[in-house]
């Protein structure tokens, strides 16, 4: 899946108990999409989670309110927060947008 965004919540590494380094951020995204012939507005935050070098170290280094596309699957959380579902995306790939402000 793919999805773009901007970030909400800095991005705060961790590591798993192997050493692997994991990074988990929070991105908001909206948009219009068509429904039965009608416009309608999409707004909603989700988790993001980055594994490994050096896509948990990048995802990190990123400032609140850049804007990202992200890809990868979306899965279940173990760590529920109140602005978040328990569902967030695994990111495999991102990349940063240029705003056009």
């Amino acid at each position: 899946m793919e999805l773009t965004g901007w970030l909400v919540d800095a991005a705060e590494l961790r590591h798993s108990p192997a050493g692997v380094p994991i990074a988990r951020g929070l991105i908001e995204h909206e948009s219009q999409q068509t429904e039965a012939g009608a416009s309608r507005p999409i707004r909603f935050r989700v988790g993001v989670s980055a594994a490994g070098t050096p896509l948990a170290e990048r995802l990190t280094d990123l400032p609140v309110g850049a804007s990202i596309r992200v890809s990868g699957y979306m899965r279940r959380s173990r760590q529920r927060t109140p602005e978040t579902d328990p569902i967030i995306i695994s990111i495999s790939r991102f990349e940063r947008l240029q705003t056009t402000d």
